[in-house]
Order: structure tokens, then sequence, then C-alpha cells
């Protein structure tokens, strides 16, 4: 007889591990686009997922649970007596059954976290405040003294921004050479979100950093009506040469309008990498062969920002700044907003509980030993 272990452990945790990590793997796919592109979902108890992280621990249990009964044998059986254990042990059942079991679960926690779709979509006014927000996207955005670069650390500020708007409208203006609105201002949180992955420095072909010329645009973006609650936030690396940014923002706050600026990169300075399909070429150079290196204009946004009546911040791979600006912008007069929301949202949390419940239930059916049919002992 064979003196082999009663479970075959290595080929069971590799299984259960990987399709613990596709689970894994596939859970956070859905959760973004449910997140992100489908606003009628939501989750009741959203608390309630931190259940799922019982999941790993069983894994672990398990397994180790399986090594130790096959330590047990290997040390008190005899290699006839392990063997003949051994012809009666299914190890692809054993992991079966655990599996069954170990995602049931996952399935009842996230039943149990009530997830609801909207049914109708109504009015709900709210106060909050209207908010601009003029995001430098010119060339000198991509230096990498913030980590990886100054522009992925802009649409982190800007994201964070989006996910602490809660009853706020919010705008985006791009600017280079030149301003345009890339989202008129809205309370749809997901659809400003879905409008960052698209920005980035091929959007404008005119280079620059006209300061001026996106707060005048930002300026434009609010309701003609509308007497309070208005801010701009320019995030920028302040390399200013095109226009007067300070005259914009006092024009804009004798409007009622707050200028608000966030400053990218560092005064030290920093090259400007070239890239192509992902490849590092280069650095940028001038006209005369020279690395160009482009610096945090600190002072130019500054200046900008007291003339906006506003604050100014640094952002650093740390900290954003965003959370120093949004307790301002609370302090601000609010306004009446008519917002678009989901109502009459509905439980759908009854296929995915009896789904989890099945798979429990067929787990608790399966055991370890195996299947073993005579024909000879069939028959009467």
């Amino acid at each position: 007889m064979s003196d082999r272990p009663t479970y075959r452990t290595l080929p069971i945790t590799v299984v259960v591990v990987l399709i613990d990590l596709l689970v894994w793997a596939l859970g956070i796919v859905a959760w973004y686009i449910l997140d992100r592109h489908v606003p009628a979902f939501r989750l009741e108890r959203s608390w309630v997922l931190w259940g799922l992280a019982a999941g790993p621990l069983m894994v672990a249990v398990y397994l180790f649970d399986l090594y130790r009964s096959n330590r047990a044998m290997k040390r008190f059986s005899e290699a006839v007596v392990a063997g003949r254990i051994m012809s009666a042990t299914s190890s692809s059942r054993s992991a079966l059954r655990f599996l069954l079991t170990r995602h049931g679960l996952t399935f009842v926690v996230l039943a149990l976290a009530g997830p609801q779709l909207g049914t109708r979509i109504e009015e709900v006014k709210a106060r909050g405040v209207d908010v601009v927000v003029a995001l430098d996207v010119s060339n000198s955005m991509m230096a990498e003294d913030l980590s990886p670069n100054r522009m992925e650390v802009a649409r982190r500020a800007l994201e964070q921004l989006i996910d602490r708007m809660k009853g706020d409208r919010l705008g985006i203006v791009v600017f280079a050479g030149e301003a345009y609105v890339q989202l008129p201002l809205t309370a749809d949180r997901s659809a400003a979100k879905l409008f960052l992955s698209s920005i980035g420095p091929n959007m404008l072909s005119v280079q620059g950093t006209a300061i001026g010329a996106a707060i005048d645009r930002a300026s434009r973006c609010f309701p003609e009506d509308a007497s309070v609650g208005r801010a701009i936030i320019v995030i920028s690396d302040g390399e200013s040469f095109e226009d007067d940014g300070e005259a914009a923002a006092q024009a804009a706050a004798e409007h009622g309008i707050i200028v608000n600026t966030v400053g990218m990169g560092s005064p030290q300075g920093s090259p400007i990498p070239e890239r192509r399909n992902g490849e590092m070429l280069g650095f940028k150079k001038d006209r005369d062969g020279q690395t160009v290196m482009t610096k945090l204009n600190e002072d130019m946004l500054r200046r900008v920002a007291a003339a906006g009546k506003g604050a100014y911040v640094l952002a650093t791979n740390a900290d954003t700044g965003i959370d120093a600006l949004v307790q301002d912008l609370r302090k601000m007069d609010q306004s009446e907003t008519g917002t678009y929301r989901f109502a009459g949202y509905e439980d759908r949390f009854q296929l995915v509980l009896s789904v989890g419940c099945l798979m429990i239930l067929l787990g608790m059916l399966f055991g370890d030993r195996r299947f073993r049919f005579s024909f000879r002992n069939s028959i009467p």
C-alpha cells in the first residue's frame, strides 16, 4: 500500500488559494463597475462587507487543518492503515466541499449588506455650494517631482474632492494655453469621475499655462442668478506666462466667486519626461538643446489666491490639500440646489441569498469519502 498522506495538500492549497484570489479580483472589478457606472445601485448596510474578511481566515484554518491531519496520520498510523484510509478519501471532494461553504458564506454576507436598485429618479432639494475646478493639463504637469507625476496627483486630488462633494455641484475646466469646459456644473458624482479618467496633457494642442483664461472660463460656468456659495479651485504648477491670473481672480472675487489654488510640484523643479507608447525617450529640451526644467511657482499661486480672496495649499505625495479646502467650502454660505437622485430603492438580496444558501447546503451534503459502486453487489 502507498504511504502517501491522507490528503493531497499541495494541489488542494494551490487550487483553493487561486480560486480565492480569482474571486477577490472579480469582486473588486464588479464593485468598481457598480460604483462608477451604475448610479442606481447602492448597499443599504455597506459596513456588513467587513464580514468578507472572514473568507481568507477560513482558507487559512482549512489548510492548517489539512496539514495537521496529514502530520498526525504519518505519525500515528502505519503505512498499511494510512493507505487504506487514503483509498477511501477524496481530496477533490474535500476541497469542493470547503469551496462551496466558503464562497456560499460570501454570497450570504453580500445579501446581508442589502444590495438595492433605484426604481425611479426624483428631484431632491439640497443645500450646498457650486465649485468649478480649473485643472492644468499642460506638458509641465507630467514632471515627476511628485509621484508618479504631477498630473496623477492632480487627478487624485480631484477624485478626493468629488468623493467629498455631497449635496454640492461640481464642474471641471481644463486648460493649458487655452481653456474649455470639460464638465458643466452637475451633482452627478459618477459622471464627474467618468470625465476625470479622460483628462490628460494630450487634450489641448495649444500648450502653455493660461491661468487667467481658466479663471474667466470657470466664472462663466456658474448660473447667472446664483449669488452665494460659488468657488473656483485652480490646480496647477503656476508656470503662467500667457495672461494675468491675478486680475482674473480679482474680477471673479468682485462677483462673489472665491478663487482657491492648489500647487503641484516642487520649487526646485524637475525635467519633463518625453514618452512614446509608455517608453521613456528622454527629457524635453529647448531650442538650444538644453533640458527644460519646470518649477512650481508658489508666489504666483499665492498671489492669485489672495486676489481671489481664497486660500493656497501645497499638494504633496502624502496630502493633496483637498481636505483643507473642503473645510473652507463648508464655511461658505450655501444655496439651494436641485439635484436628481435615485429614489424608491428596492431590495435585490433575494437571489444573492438563495445562491449562498444553496452553495452552503451542497457543501454540507458533500463528504470526504469516495463514491464506490459495485455492480456485483447491486444484484439481489
